[in-house]
């Protein structure tokens, strides 16, 4: 009986927080969608310039990477 009464609680607790995660969920997609954005152009231009640094040597190694 204790567990019914566990489950239905639950039952009762959780469902509405389920369906405002449900409502939520896209408009916290949309918030962070620019930050998403930043992030790749950030991650761009350090491979960018990673890969201008190690230019000369890989010009020198003489090895290709294949």
């Amino acid at each position: 009986m204790l567990a019914f009464l566990v489950w239905f609680l639950l039952f009762v607790i959780c469902w509405p927080l389920a369906l405002l995660a449900l409502l939520l969920f896209p408009i916290v997609w949309l918030l962070l969608l620019p930050f998403r954005l930043l992030g790749i152009a950030v991650a761009g231009a350090l491979h960018l310039v990673r890969a201008v640094i190690f230019l000369p040597g890989r010009m020198l190694s003489g090895r290709s990477r294949a």
